[in-house]
C-alpha cells in the first residue's frame, strides 16, 4: 500500500467540483390543509362531550352506588341470624329510600302495599324473583322464623339486581 498514492487528475478535478448538498427543511406536524384543524377540532370536542356526558351518568347514579354500599351491609346483617328480625325493615327502607331519590318524592313517598308493589314491578328491566315479590306483599310485616339463609340470600340478590337495574325515565 502506497502511502502519498497520487490520484489521477480527472478524480482530482471532479472531487474538487464537489459541493456540499441542501439537506431539505424538515417536514412540519402541522395539517397541511384547515380540513384536518377542524377535523381535530371536531374530534377533542366529542371527546369532551363524551366525557362530560359519562361524568353527569355517572353522578347521577351516586344513589345506586349509595344504595348498593348500604345493602351490603344490610346483607352482613341478614345472614346473621340474631339481627335478621332487626334487619328485615331496614331492606323495607332501603328500597324506598332508593325509589325517594330516583323519583319525585310527591310520586313515592306516600305509596305502600299493593300500589307500592306495583311500582316496584313496573320499573323494573328484568323479571325479580320470588323472594322480593313475597317481601314486598308482606313479608316485611311477617316473622323471621321462616326466613331461611337461603331465601335470605334470594331476597339480597333480588334487590341488588332491582336497585342496579330499575329504569328511571327522563
Amino acid at each position: 500500500m502506497e502511502p502519498d498514492a497520487k490520484l489521477d487528475p480527472i478524480t482530482e478535478t471532479a472531487l474538487r467540483s464537489l459541493k456540499e448538498i441542501d439537506i431539505p427543511q424538515p417536514i412540519s406536524w402541522m395539517p397541511q390543509t384547515w380540513g384536518w384543524a377542524v377535523l381535530a377540532v371536531i374530534l377533542v370536542g366529542a371527546i369532551l362531550l363524551g366525557a362530560l356526558l359519562l361524568y353527569r351518568r355517572w353522578r347521577k347514579n351516586a344513589y345506586r352506588r349509595e344504595a348498593l354500599r348500604l345493602l351490603e351491609e344490610i346483607a352482613v346483617d341478614f345472614r346473621n341470624a340474631q339481627t335478621r328480625e332487626a334487619t328485615v325493615a331496614r331492606l323495607g327502607e332501603l328500597l324506598k329510600r332508593t325509589a325517594l331519590a330516583a323519583w319525585p318524592r310527591e310520586m313515592t313517598a306516600a305509596m305502600s302495599g299493593a300500589e307500592w308493589v306495583n311500582f316496584i314491578r313496573s320499573h323494573q328491566s328484568s323479571q325479580f324473583g320470588r323472594a322480593l315479590d313475597d317481601y314486598l306483599n308482606d313479608g316485611e310485616y311477617r316473622s323471621t322464623a321462616a326466613l331461611n339463609a337461603d331465601t335470605a340470600n334470594e331476597l339480597i340478590s333480588d334487590t341488588r339486581r332491582w336497585i342496579e337495574r330499575h329504569h328511571v325515565s327522563a
